[in-house]
């Protein structure tokens, strides 16, 4: 595994991060529920393989998701980076709405109060007195930006986290979160964006302003919830609900170029030795050189392909031919 700083910070994260959307079951992630047992067999696997990056919510599963953690990192809290998300909460307690799903409403809140109360939340979720980190889950631009980042900033004061990020926003709001932060201060760390080979853009667009602040560049979606992991995976059906059976994937013309991307791709994986998921992952692994690969895992046989990408030093014209092979199918924006 290769590690690297989280931005400006002493923190040491491992180039591959663990996503744990999917443990939070629920509509959005309807075959299969987990255990404690399957999420501490998970954090076995990633011990063994290197990965100390943990990455969570409140509104996965709203709530299941952090408290499967909290309860598989007892005794070995200290042996993970973990990282939340705050803005999106289901209390009733105002913001704007952002989606009903499974008997709640989640509203959107970046004002200093929930921002505070969101973490005071996961802290009891996960049974830990402080996180690695915090993501503002959803950059909002009805509250003023200086009293979000405020309110962050006083929490890495108090002791209850040691730094933050912003998700699901634009490079500007990055210029906007690190001119809010305080006078010596490292701002904001990481900003986690969705980023694939079918849906590039937006990623590159952001690595500039990522660059200008040392800022970390995390992905989600690299694998486009296992579109990208097998032909086969294309055969599967899912519930309505399912995030899977809303994406652009699932489209038949795009499916047919998929299958033909995969044809292309399937010397390459040959050549390297690895799996369709490693040789995608270890293409956006080419794209920055602050990348942080946010992969969902829910198995340890996931675990251990993944870290295989961190060995796969791809050839300029392989990068080329793999992006050629879906050039025809990409979408410029995805909304999860």
């Amino acid at each position: 595994m290769k590690y690297q700083k989280l931005g400006n910070t002493n923190i040491d994260v491992s180039a591959v991060a663990l996503g744990t959307w999917g443990l939070g079951g629920g509509s959005v992630w309807t075959d299969r529920d987990s255990t404690v047992e399957d999420t501490k067999n998970l954090l076995d696997a990633c011990r063994e393989f290197g990965i100390n990056y943990i990455d969570t919510a409140p509104v996965y599963g709203t709530g299941v998701s952090e408290e499967l953690l909290g309860k598989a990192l007892k005794g070995r809290r200290q042996d993970f980076v973990l990282q939340s998300k705050c803005s999106l909460n289901w209390r009733n307690e105002g913001g704007n709405f952002h989606y009903e799903r499974d008997g709640y409403t989640v509203n959107n809140d970046t004002r200093p109060a929930a921002i505070k109360k969101d973490v005071e939340d996961s802290l009891r979720r996960m049974q830990t007195d402080y996180l690695d980190s915090v993501i503002v889950h959803y950059v909002c631009g009805s509250f003023p930006v200086e009293e979000t980042v405020g309110a962050l900033e006083e929490l890495i004061q108090e002791g209850k986290i040691r730094t933050y990020g912003l998700s699901n926003s634009q490079p500007a709001d990055l210029d906007a979160y690190q001119k809010a932060a305080a006078k010596g201060s490292v701002g904001a760390s990481v900003v986690q964006e969705f980023f694939s080979i079918l849906s590039p853009f937006h990623g590159r667009e952001y690595f500039e302003t990522c660059k200008k602040y040392n800022t970390v560049f995390q992905t989600y979606g690299v694998l486009e919830e296992g579109f990208l992991t097998s032909p086969q995976f294309m055969d599967k059906q899912f519930q309505k609900t399912d995030i899977r059976s809303r994406l652009p994937w699932t489209e038949e013309a795009r499916k047919e170029g998929l299958r033909r991307a995969f044809e292309i791709w399937t010397p390459l994986c040959e050549a390297y030795q690895c799996s369709y998921a490693a040789l995608v992952e270890a293409w956006a692994l080419s794209q920055y050189d602050r990348m942080s690969l946010l992969v969902g895992m829910r198995r340890a046989s996931s675990v251990e392909d993944t870290a295989k990408c961190i060995d796969i030093n791809l050839r300029p014209e392989d990068v080329k031919r793999m992006e050629e092979a879906v050039k025809s199918i990409q979408v410029e924006v995805l909304d999860k």
